[in-house]
């Protein structure tokens, strides 16, 4: 799990609610110099600030095209229901009691 802003490689793609909060979901690029002729990326999720709980989070790289433009269409054909599974896979547990 990641903290902090989303890096300059990270692009908005959607803004989406779960329990109630509202995350802002961004594609953020990998470099990759053994591949420099694709485009790898994944899906970072970053609460309203002053949100107590998860702060940022991410996904592993769930994205990888041949282009920019690719990567992006694919990331933006992510409907709501699916952003908001991605971010409950990627969020931690809540403790049980």
């Amino acid at each position: 799990m990641s903290h902090g802003p989303p890096g300059p490689a990270a692009t908005h793609v959607a803004t989406i609610v779960h329990e109630g909060r509202i995350w802002d979901a961004y594609l953020e690029f990998e470099s990759d110099p053994h591949r420099p002729t694709s485009c790898r990326a994944r899906m970072r999720f970053e609460p309203p600030p002053g949100h107590e709980g998860p702060q940022s989070v991410q996904t592993t790289v769930i994205i990888i095209e041949d282009s920019y433009e690719e990567a992006m269409d694919r990331a933006r054909r992510f409907d709501d229901r699916q952003l908001q599974s991605l971010l409950r896979s990627v969020l931690p547990e809540e403790p049980t009691e």
